[in-house]
């Protein structure tokens, strides 16, 4: 249960980066987002042990 978040991230970043090497149009938003979620998780992760 520990590792299901972080292996989430791993699975999603992995989709993403086959969709940006595989495709146009939708599959570049598909790995914007899916590129972007390990930074803003690093993000909010840093915010809230500073808090």
């Amino acid at each position: 249960m520990i590792f299901a978040a972080p292996l989430a991230i791993a699975v999603l970043t992995g989709v993403a980066l086959i969709a940006a090497l595989t495709g146009d149009g939708w599959r570049d938003a598909l790995s914007w987002f899916g590129l972007a979620v390990p930074i803003l998780t690093i993000a909010w992760a840093m915010r809230t042990r500073l808090t």
